[in-house]
Parts: structure tokens; C-alpha cells; sequence
């Protein structure tokens, strides 16, 4: 049993917690909310951009650190002190820590501000377009400093149960882009089913990769997913005309698929099947 701390325990940072808590790891979350984490798990209070907040992390050692926050507002003030200052602080708190392992940290595909038609990986320079990218990419950058091993986790587009944006969009097609751009998308449940599967690979001492692109089997043209979202819900978008492709990214998920983990849903027409069920 290893210990894990896992810093933001929002919707995703709270099901990884669970997932590991089944699997008997001691599992501690901190949150800014002072909402305790289910099943009993250990809830730390804090805010990561107020250092003060975090002096009982030093009396922790986990084996295991996922940082798992999110952004409270669209400003490169607010990523910066959430994503690159925010890390700081809690790896500052680990800084005697000898059982330290392995740190994880969620990033985004947001790094990669690039148009282009070409399929893009992890081996694909990372070229931020706007703050978020740019911030994103700096936190990123902390990790180099550390002397354990460390493992960035570049998400794209996140959806499932309660993430409704696109279905609520799609019912409305005054809302729908200007622009048929490409998209990619991973379901909560699988990102993080993917990212409790290399936390325990890392306690296996099982090879994990410095980065994975966490995204599903099929990036596709925003219209694609709209269109289809829409007539699932019996919307007529038979008078829809349809952009000409513009813009956007192609990702590829070849590494996460190297390492042997099976997608829930592999692709939209699942995914959001599923969500259209408990909708």
C-alpha cells in the first residue's frame, strides 16, 4: 500500500482518488472546497497559491503526487498563480521528502497552439498559442527541477456525466462555431482510469513515459460531433450548411495505447451514448 496525495480533488482529481482508494492505497486530497472526499478518504484543506495554507503537507511523505487542479478563471494571472506557483509551492513542502516516487501533473493539449492538418504526439514541439498554453508549458518546466520521476499528462477536451457544453450546444445551431475545426475529447471515466494505471505502474516499477497525450482513438471535425449530437436528440439539422474544415489539431493517443490500457469509450459515438443515457 503506498501513500498519495492528490492536489485538487475536483471531478477528475476526485474519481482518481477513488480509483486508487479501491485499489487500498492510503489516498489523502487536498481541495480548497471543505467538502470531505467519500469512502472516508483523508481531506486536506488548502489553497496551492497561498504557501501558508500547505505547511502540513510537510508532514507528509508520499510515495505519490498527482497535481490535478484547474484554473478558477481565464487570466494569465490566475494560471500562473494555479498551475506554475501553485506547483512550486506544494513540491517546496516536499523538498526532505526521501519516499517520494513519482509526480504526475495534469496538463493540457492546450500546449500545443499549433493549426495544422498534421497528426501531432508527444514528440511534437510543443508550441503554445495563447496565456493558457504558455503557463501550461512553464508549469511543465518545473518538473525538470525535480530529482524523482516525473510524468506530464497533456489532456484534451474533457467530458461525461454533468459536462454537458457540447450537448447543450449542439441542440441550438445559432450556437455552433463559425468555424469546422478539428477536436479531440477523452471521457472523465477514462482519463482517469488511465492516469490511477500509471500510478500504479510507477509502484510496480514498471516503465511510465515523461509524457502522455491522454485523448481517445478519433479526433474529429467539430460539425461531425455537433451534427451527430444533435440528431441523437432529435434536433433537424437538415438545412445545417456545413463549414469548410478550418483550423484545429489531430491528436494521436499511440503512446497511451502502447501501454496496454483499454478506453472505455474509444470514440464520441460511445462516449457521449452513454452520457445521453443519464442526461
Amino acid at each position: 500500500m503506498a501513500q498519495i496525495l492528490i492536489i485538487g480533488c475536483g471531478d477528475l482529481g476526485t474519481a482518481i482518488a477513488a480509483l486508487l482508494h479501491q485499489a487500498n492505497h492510503e489516498v489523502i486530497g487536498l481541495r480548497i472546497s471543505p467538502r470531505n472526499l467519500p469512502h472516508g478518504m483523508q481531506t486536506i484543506q488548502a489553497d496551492v497559491t497561498k504557501a501558508s495554507t500547505l505547511a502540513v503537507l510537510t508532514h507528509l511523505n508520499p510515495h505519490i503526487i498527482i497535481y490535478c487542479v484547474a484554473a478558477s478563471a481565464q487570466t494569465d494571472e490566475n494560471y500562473h498563480a494555479i498551475y506554475v506557483q501553485g506547483l512550486k509551492n506544494v513540491l517546496a513542502t516536499q523538498a526532505r521528502n526521501a519516499d517520494l516516487q513519482h509526480v504526475f501533473f495534469v496538463s493540457s493539449t492546450r500546449v500545443y497552439g499549433q493549426n495544422t492538418s498534421e497528426i501531432l504526439d508527444e514528440d511534437t514541439l510543443a508550441i503554445p498559442a495563447d496565456f493558457g498554453g504558455e503557463r501550461l508549458l512553464e508549469a511543465e518546466n518545473v518538473l525538470t527541477q525535480l530529482t524523482c520521476k516525473a510524468t506530464i499528462l497533456r489532456l484534451s477536451g474533457i467530458y461525461g456525466q454533468g459536462r454537458l457544453y457540447l450537448v447543450n450546444t449542439a441542440k441550438d445551431p445559432s450556437r455552433w462555431p463559425v468555424n469546422n475545426s478539428w477536436s479531440n475529447r477523452i471521457h472523465r471515466d477514462d482519463a482517469a482510469g488511465f492516469i490511477a494505471f500509471l500510478v500504479q505502474k510507477s509502484l510496480n516499477q514498471q516503465p511510465v513515459e515523461n509524457c502522455y497525450i491522454i485523448t481517445d482513438d478519433m479526433p474529429t471535425l467539430q460539425y461531425t460531433v455537433l451534427n451527430w449530437l444533435a440528431r441523437q436528440q432529435g434536433i433537424d439539422v437538415s438545412e445545417i450548411q456545413t463549414p469548410a474544415r478550418q483550423g484545429g489539431k489531430r491528436l494521436s493517443n499511440h503512446r497511451l495505447r502502447a501501454t496496454g490500457f483499454e478506453l472505455q469509450y474509444p470514440d464520441f459515438h460511445i462516449g457521449y451514448s452513454k452520457v445521453l443515457e443519464t442526461t
